[in-house]
């Protein structure tokens, strides 16, 4: 193509007027949106369960604590690494630790990020945390990171464990997002998605369960 040719298109189409975008068609009402609460727990264990994720239901914090006593026990958890958001604030997990021989840890126990970094990375053998929502739609967990929740704790460690109250149980992504970043004034540094133990299908095309994260997700439902 000459340039007289090329220029001369590229004028008819810019006095080409672009016209009225046709309106988008309405979304018919997702079927998660009419689900009870319990529904919303049930399916969000469900669609959990198929990531290979595992689900706890537990009434109190008293019994988060049993729970965690349990897990400490089956998986030989000697050292943890905890978030201070208010949900794990509120368990006082470092006498937990002491009454069960778990070394208990934040990131406030450290004096510089490359100390904590190497905690979280080749020494806790778990991350525990909170969760702001949990997605029943496809088991999701939906967490914002802050000083009181580093993001490493929940993709760092080789297990993470994730205790979330079921009156954050959202239906689908879109409360979640809207939840967070709706009209608000500030919006936090990091908003994070998990589905399940971490997974990547770089090699050769074949999904791998571990790879960059965490091989073991276990959610501690309370309520």
């Amino acid at each position: 193509m000459n340039r007289s040719a090329r220029d001369e298109i590229l004028t008819r189409l810019k006095g080409t007027s672009p016209g009225e975008l046709p309106p988008r068609p309405e979304m018919p009402p997702l079927r998660e949106l009419a689900l009870s609460p319990e529904e919303m727990i049930a399916k969000f264990t469900e669609e959990l369960v198929l990531q290979e994720g595992v689900v706890h239901r537990v009434k109190s914090n008293d019994e988060v604590l049993m729970k965690l006593t349990e897990i400490a026990a089956s998986e030989g958890l000697k050292e943890v690494i905890v978030s201070t958001d208010d949900v794990v604030a509120a368990l006082d997990l470092p006498s937990w630790g002491k009454n069960h021989g778990v070394t208990v840890r934040s990131s406030a126990d450290f004096s510089d990020r490359n100390a904590f970094k190497d905690e979280a990375f080749t020494k806790a053998d778990a991350g525990i945390t909170g969760a702001d929502y949990a997605v029943a739609e496809s088991g999701t967990l939906g967490s914002i990171h802050d000083k009181d929740q580093p993001r490493l704790l929940s993709l760092a460690p080789i297990m993470h464990i994730a205790i979330v109250p079921v009156a954050r149980m959202v239906a689908v992504y879109e409360q979640a997002t809207e939840a967070v970043y709706g009209e608000k004034k500030t919006i936090p540094p990091h908003f994070t998605f998990i589905t399940g133990p971490s997974m990547t299908a770089d090699i050769k095309a074949t999904p791998f369960k571990g790879m960059h994260g965490p091989r073991r997700l276990i959610v501690i439902l309370i309520g």
